[in-house]
């Protein structure tokens, strides 16, 4: 298997982040991508995360190939959303989607957040261990997006 790397994500990458997401949640029997509510963040990659605090990272190959990606949208008071974390279907089971969630930690930390929220769906198992394995914990939440039925965090 050839090495993957992260970058900083562009607005450029926006369509072949997007066809990431679709492919993902497809595979899982998930709704597809809604531009004008939850998915709106992907038409402008650099100023929903970059450009306000956040960052967006994707798991590109030597040909610069999306195969991963995952983001961090600033909330309040120090606080951030892990959003968008998904990795093709050909690379799980690698430890890439490990060393993406590394990366993102990493990255909250070195933007002085102290807690990431992240919501997800109970058919994203894998997912949804990893997560837990990184010291994410489940809590309660009133409002979950319209895909998503658990809540977790980890403090940072």
């Amino acid at each position: 298997m050839m090495m993957l790397h992260t970058r900083h994500a562009s607005n450029s990458d926006a369509e072949q982040i997007r066809q990431l997401v679709v492919s993902a949640r497809a595979e899982h029997g998930l709704e597809p991508p809604d531009p004008s509510t939850a998915d709106a963040d992907l038409d402008d990659l650099e100023g929903q995360y970059s450009r306000s605090g956040g960052a967006f990272l994707v798991l590109v190959d030597d040909s610069d190939e999306i195969l991963g990606s995952a983001g961090l949208y600033p909330l309040e008071a120090g606080e951030c959303e892990l959003r968008k974390m998904y990795i093709d279907a050909r690379y799980r089971g690698h430890g890439w989607g490990r060393r993406l969630l590394e990366n993102m930690i990493h990255e909250a930390r070195a933007r002085g957040f102290r807690r990431i929220h992240l919501e997800t769906a109970s058919v994203l198992k894998a997912a949804i261990a990893l997560y837990s394995r990184f010291g994410f914990v489940p809590v309660q939440r009133q409002h979950l997006a319209r895909r998503c039925d658990q809540a977790w965090v980890l403090d940072l």
